[in-house]
C-alpha cells in the first residue's frame, strides 16, 4: 500500500509504529485504515530487512493512542495482541517525498502468472509472466496485500479454465486487477471505485500498462453507476473491498450476474470469510475455490440461477 500521510499546516504528522509478524501486520494496517477517517489517516504495512514487518499510521494531530492500542490489540489477536499493542511508539516527523518513501524496498510481488512491480523492477518481470506495474498513488493495491495476491492468484486459477467477456472490478483501488485482466484477456474491463482519487490513480495505472483503452474506470459507490447497468450483466465481478459493504452489496450483485458467472470476493479478514459467504449464498452463488493468504481470505464463488432486472 503506497501512503502519502495527512500533515499539519506546518507540515508534520504524527506517526504510530510497531513491528509485527507479517499476517498480524497486514490484519493491523487494515483495521486502523478502516477505523478513522480516511482524511485523518494514512496506513501501510512495509516488509523490513530482517523478515519482520513494520506497521505505520500516520495522523495530522495526536491521536487516542489508547484507541490505537485497543484497535492493534484486536487485530493482532488473543496470542500476540496486548504484546503488540505494548509495543507501539509515537512520534512526530517532518514532511517529505511520502510516495517516493513508501516505494523504496517494495519487491516484486508474484501471484500465478502475474507480476506487480514498479518502476524500478521493471527488468525484474520474466518473459513468461504478465508484468503490471504500478507507480506512485494513494490509491490502495501494490499487490504487497494478501488480498491483492488472493484475487491475482484467484484469477490465474480461473482464467485455466474459463474467458469471461464481461467483467467488473467493483471498489479498483490502483486498477492491479482490472488492469490483470485486460492483459489477460485483451478486451474491455469495467473498474469502478467510491473514492475519485482511486479512479484516477487507475486510470494513470492503466494507461501506464498499455491498457487505457480496455479499462473504462468509473466513479460510482456500488452497483448505482449508468455504466453498469448498460456494461452488464457481468461473466465476472472483482470484489475486493470490506466486509460490511461486501454484506450490503450481495443482493444487487445477484442482479448483475447471470448464471454461470463467477464473483471473486476479498477484503475479508479469515475470521470474517463464513459471514461474507452466508450473504452471497442466499443470492445463488456457492463457494468453490478459496485461498487464505497473511490472515486474509479470497473465494471465488458461482452463480447458479440468477437474473439481470
Amino acid at each position: 500500500m503506497i501512503i502519502a500521510p495527512p500533515t499539519s499546516p506546518d507540515g508534520t504528522c504524527v506517526v504510530v509504529s510497531l513491528e509485527a509478524p507479517a499476517a498480524a501486520a497486514q490484519r493491523i494496517a487494515s483495521l486502523l485504515a478502516e477505523s478513522f477517517d480516511p482524511e485523518d489517516i494514512a496506513c501501510g504495512a512495509f516488509e523490513q530487512p530482517n523478515g519482520s514487518w513494520l506497521v505505520e499510521a500516520y495522523f495530522p494531530a495526536m491521536p487516542d493512542v489508547t484507541a490505537v492500542r485497543d484497535l492493534v490489540a484486536l487485530a493482532a489477536g488473543d496470542n500476540d495482541g496486548d504484546k503488540l499493542a505494548a509495543s507501539l511508539t509515537v512520534g512526530t516527523v517532518e514532511a517529505k517525498d511520502w510516495v517516493r518513501s513508501s516505494l523504496e524496498g517494495l519487491k516484486p510481488v508474484h501471484a500465478g502468472r502475474f507480476v506487480v512491480h514498479g518502476a524500478h523492477d521493471r527488468d525484474k518481470v520474466p518473459p513468461s509472466a504478465i508484468g503490471i506495474e504500478i507507480e506512485a498513488a494513494l490509491a490502495f493495491g501494490t499487490g504487497h496485500h494478501g488480498t491483492t495476491r488472493g484475487c491475482l492468484e484467484m484469477l490465474d486459477y480461473l482464467a485455466r479454465s474459463r474467458s469471461p467477456e464481461r467483467v467488473l472490478d467493483l471498489g479498483t483501488g490502483s486498477g492491479v486487477l482490472a488492469i490483470a485482466a485486460a492483459k489477460l484477456w485483451r478486451r474491455p474491463i469495467l473498474a469502478t471505485d467510491i473514492d475519485l482519487g482511486s479512479v484516477v490513480a487507475a486510470r494513470g495505472n492503466a494507461r501506464l500498462n498499455g491498457v487505457c483503452p480496455l479499462v473504462e474506470c468509473v466513479h460510482a459507490a456500488g452497483f448505482d453507476a449508468p455504466q453498469i447497468k448498460a456494461r452488464g450483466p457481468f461473466d465476472l465481478v472483482f470484489a475486493n473491498i470490506l466486509l460490511a459493504p461486501l454484506k450490503r452489496l450481495a443482493a444487487p450483485m445477484g442482479q448483475a450476474i447471470p448464471p454461470g458467472a463467477n464473483v471473486i470476493l476479498s477484503g475479508l479478514m479469515v475470521s470474517h470469510a463464513s459471514a461474507a459467504l452466508a450473504a452471497y449464498r442466499t443470492q445463488g452463488l456457492t463457494l468453490e475455490r478459496r485461498i487464505d493468504r497473511e490472515g486474509w481470505t479470497t473465494m471465488l464463488l458461482s452463480a447458479r440461477s440468477l437474473s439481470w432486472t
